[in-house]
């Protein structure tokens, strides 16, 4: 399983400012990112779901939250910290435990089979079709407190990065450039998208 970053972020790495993004409009920004999390589990913070409600990204999400149990989302599943959020995604791209284990971690947060059910939903692709195990990416979509927790353990950090800098109150977590490499890079108008992966020989 990968662990995967997406964000977009200004040139002094701000990804926000109260409660949405400072920079005008990049409808091929949100095409590529809502293309990329659409069949894979996600993780993100209790107000990042929340303002996200009415169009959810990805096919089930996790929601980090110590101050919930639950959320009202037949998708969504809630743990209560960093090693329940990775291990529910593990369950969720079929790693790690059997779908009838316990529950995840302490306090808080369900099982794969509490959000998944008995059965599939109905558009998942057949085992056969299924992409390898190790190969199956978990996307974590902020906020910012998100991504810093998270930072330490992601393999990939797929980042727009959008042109100039701007005001903001939340940031991207610094990262040490020695650590990571480009392994693709593909302009856009009003922004550039980097696939950044940690090198293998990174403490």
């Amino acid at each position: 399983m990968q662990l995967v970053s997406v964000a977009a972020l200004a040139e002094n790495r701000v990804i926000g400012n109260d409660g949405g993004v400072p920079w005008p409009d990049l409808p091929e920004d949100v095409r590529q990112y809502r293309d990329r999390v659409a069949g894979s589990p996600v993780i993100l913070g209790r107000r990042t779901f929340e303002s996200m409600r009415g169009d959810l990204p990805g096919r089930r999400q996790i929601v980090v939250s110590r101050s919930v149990d639950a959320v009202d989302e037949p998708t969504a599943a809630v743990a209560d910290g960093v090693d329940a959020a990775i291990e529910l995604a593990r369950e969720l791209v079929g790693e790690g435990v059997s779908a009838g284990s316990a529950d995840v971690g302490a306090g808080g947060s369900r099982s794969a089979a509490d959000v998944a059910g008995e059965t599939s939903p109905p558009d998942t692709a057949p085992a056969d079709d299924a992409p390898d195990i190790a190969d199956a990416s978990v996307y974590v979509l902020g906020g910012g407190t998100i991504y810093e927790l998270f930072q330490p353990h992601v393999d990939r950090m797929a980042l727009s990065h959008v042109d100039g800098a701007y005001e903001g109150d939340t940031r991207f977590p610094a990262w040490d450039e020695s650590e990571w490499r480009v392994a693709d890079e593909t302009d856009y108008e009003g922004f550039t998208l980097r696939e950044w992966v940690r090198r293998a020989d990174a403490a």
